[in-house]
């Protein structure tokens, strides 16, 4: 089966000299748990029960974790994990406060090898776009959507500069139960259409949150009609609530 990616080009919010320089946003085929990987699973090979497939998928991840964190550098093929120290020690005691543990993780060979066989299709260009292209924990310097309560966030993107007097303006947190915290204008200390600098709220507790920028901008000096906004995934801490894949196994 051939792999295909397709990728709208977008203007280049990074080079505002060049006016011509586009990137690629990759259209999204959607989102799918361990429920649907299971599906796929078993289509492949009728052979196995739902259930042993469950298992052995929940064993496989629960091994490499351990292995993980008792400082082995593991390879699946897919990917090269290994744990890391984020935070100064002081005076040589670790502090949870201050400390934590983060596994990194690159691509491998057969992800890679995958990689090379595998189609692209730029179906154009969308012009106007708002998206978010990266993130970033000012506090530790990782951009893997983690984030730290009271501390800068940096969002990069383009068309996300937050303006108009739509109620549904603003930037907010949606945590896993669905409680929505919107930050207040203050803690937008930066706001410009490519990047915005948020101060989270120190109160936020460990879980999984959805990011939305809504806003009313615009490139023309008339403000939209109606607000538009982008998400993304942030994770506070050591989630013990859920994101949208509640298939999960849950791994003792």
């Amino acid at each position: 089966m051939q792999n295909t990616l397709k990728g709208w080009q977008v203007d280049n919010t990074v080079t505002t000299d060049n006016k011509d320089d586009k990137i690629l946003l990759l259209e999204s085929a959607g989102s799918v748990g361990l429920e649907q990987i299971y599906k796929e699973m078993k289509e492949e090979d009728t052979g196995l029960r739902m259930e042993t497939i469950a298992h052995v998928v929940s064993l496989f991840l629960r091994v490499v974790m351990r292995l993980i964190l008792n400082g082995y550098s593991v390879n699946t093929g897919l990917s090269r994990a290994v744990a890391q120290f984020v935070g100064v020690i002081d005076k040589g005691q670790w502090n949870p406060a201050t400390n934590s543990v983060y596994v990194s993780f690159t691509q491998d060979k057969l992800i890679r090898e995958a990689i090379a066989k595998t189609e692209v299709k730029i179906p154009g260009v969308k012009a106007n776009v708002m998206y978010i292209l990266e993130v970033e924990d000012r506090k530790t310097g990782l951009k893997d959507g983690t984030a730290t309560p009271g501390r800068n966030f940096f969002v990069r993107g383009s068309h996300l500069k937050v303006v108009g007097n739509d109620p549904a303006v603003g930037v907010t947190l949606t945590d896993s139960a669905g409680n929505v915290t919107k930050l207040v204008d203050d803690e937008v200390s930066i706001n410009k259409p490519s990047e915005l600098t948020l101060l989270l709220p120190t109160g936020l507790k460990d879980d999984t949150y959805t990011l939305t920028v809504c806003t009313q901008y615009s490139q023309s000096a008339q403000l939209l009609k109606e607000p538009r906004s982008v998400s993304t995934t942030i994770v506070v801490g050591k989630p013990g609530g859920g994101d949208d894949d509640d298939d999960r196994p849950v791994i003792e």
